[in-house]
């Protein structure tokens, strides 16, 4: 298993409004979890998604900023961040999950 664990680092007091946009848009990803700062930077969204390979990830999002329908969502988006990081994190010998 490969977890795609990326950050969005907020603007400050509106976490809650970038919440709710992402829970109206249905993403068709395998989330693991969706986590918010609750010490230090409570303004960063940490996105966890399960994937079987790396290339899912890489052919996903150029389809998605092609797609007219996700537009106004990625424009949106856009709005609410400072930052985005990204990691690609994959299971070791003793991981429950492989």
């Amino acid at each position: 298993m490969i977890a795609d664990h990326r950050t969005h680092e907020l603007e400050a007091g509106i976490v809650r409004e970038f919440l709710a946009l992402r829970e109206k848009e249905k993403h068709p990803d395998t989330v693991v979890g969706f986590l918010a700062g609750d010490v230090g930077n409570v303004s960063a969204i940490m996105h966890i998604s399960a994937r079987e390979e790396l290339a899912v990830g890489t052919r996903r999002r150029p389809a998605m900023a092609d797609d007219p329908a996700e537009r106004p969502y990625l424009q949106k988006s856009r709005e609410y961040m400072n930052d985005i990081g990204n990691k690609m994190l994959v299971s070791n010998p003793i991981s429950p999950t492989k």
